[in-house]
């Protein structure tokens, strides 16, 4: 009897396990990567598909056990999914630590999420519990799916390479190109050193915080919410060296005054929304608005309801307007938050909606170009290093 009860026990142990594995990780995709929208029939605009460059300065599909090669039925976007949107580039940020209970208002980094996300997915043991090492790894599924993608997926480093990408997809539409940042310097693992290792895999921005303060600044999400440290001066004055972005999406408000004091650089806020439409400590203030616009700098706006205060492409044009008339056209793009854990207006194939709600906010084709992806284009053609 009790062999038959330690045989049981070992059958039900071997299920979970197997459950945990195999089911878990897409479970977890599936459910936490919804839109409001699933496109079916994406809407028609004239002269959409001849829109030279679209981008998006922000996705965390790396986070996820999908191959980006391949189309999907869920999550917002993959190589396949992005010809279909014509879309050139897409920023893939990386991310390696998110805390229990994740909120807009107070984290603190005592916790962690995606240790048993990666550990699900089978990741490397050496990125199990170290940062940078997680960060790595994600790059390093970039690096491989462009090399198996016989030439449809380019990874972009430097200004030649984008440069000589624009000139290669007026010949073929179907090539697209992404581009490596992160999300949280904590990444880093408290080492300076390591930014050199991110640099070498690919990394091209960078955001200091995440949801929560950390050894470099404080998060605007975070429990103290500080400045940034003397740690993170060394941090902002070296990015700038390496020609490395500084991205200040989640950071606090007295960080982001810190860092445009301190940075030579232009600065992005990858994904975000504008306390002038949608008021909450998850988006940008007119103040900080306008000292990036003076600082040539982009804002992308995002596609989820914290951001914008709606559901819909409406909803984001209305925000993407209102940084336009504060700071200029060319200071404004999208910054999705596709597959970052929550659910979007649509996923990729949904754009032209985009354009559809911005021509009702009276922008002309050629702003609506810029915004779509022309002003991503032209940032990165102007700040990125000249070459590896």
């Amino acid at each position: 009897m009790y062999k038959l009860a330690l045989k049981i026990a070992s059958i039900l142990v071997i299920i979970a396990v197997l459950i945990f594995f195999i089911y878990v990780p897409g479970y977890i995709d599936k459910s936490m990567n919804k839109v409001q929208l699933r496109i079916k029939n994406p809407p028609k605009v004239e002269w959409y598909d001849s829109i030279p460059f679209i981008a998006d300065l922000h996705c965390d599909q790396l986070l996820w056990d999908r191959d980006v090669l391949k189309e999907h039925q869920y999550g917002h976007v993959d190589v396949p999914r992005m010809q279909k949107a014509n879309m050139a580039l897409q920023v893939f940020s990386i991310v390696t630590k998110t805390p229990r209970g994740i909120n807009i208002e107070n984290n603190t980094a005592e916790t962690d999420n995606i240790t048993l996300l990666g550990i699900a997915q089978l990741r490397p043991f050496k990125t199990w519990f170290n940062l940078t090492e997680r960060a790595l790894n994600q790059c390093n599924e970039l690096h491989n799916a462009a090399k198996a993608s016989n030439g449809k997926l380019r990874l972009i480093t430097n200004k030649a390479a984008l440069n000589q990408f624009i000139v290669d997809r007026t010949k073929d539409k179907l090539i697209t190109a992404g581009m490596l940042g992160i999300e949280g310097a904590h990444a880093l693992n408290n080492d300076l050193n390591n930014l050199d290792k991110l640099y070498e895999a690919g990394v091209r921005y960078i955001g200091i915080t995440h949801f929560f303060d950390n050894e470099w600044a404080g998060s605007a999400h975070g429990v103290k919410k500080a400045g940034l440290t003397t740690k993170g001066i060394s941090l902002i004055k070296k990015m700038n060296e390496l020609k490395i972005t500084i991205d200040l999406a989640h950071v606090s408000p007295e960080a982001i005054d810190d860092i445009l004091k301190i940075s030579k650089q232009p600065v992005i806020i990858s994904h975000t929304g504008v306390q002038g439409v949608c008021n909450n400590r998850r988006n940008l203030s007119d103040k900080h608005l306008e000292a990036i616009g003076k600082r040539n700098g982009l804002v992308g706006i995002g596609l989820w309801e914290t951001a914008v205060c709606g559901t819909n492409a409406e909803a984001t044009a209305k925000s993407i307007r209102y940084v336009a008339d504060k700071i200029g056209v060319t200071k404004v793009a999208l910054g999705s938050d596709f597959d970052g854990a929550i659910g979007t207006h649509f996923d990729v194939t949904g754009l032209p909606l985009i354009v559809n709600a911005l021509q009702k906010e009276h922008f002309t084709r050629t702003e609506i170009e810029l915004i779509l992806g022309g002003n991503i284009r032209d940032f990165f053609l102007a700040n990125l290093p000249a070459s590896n």
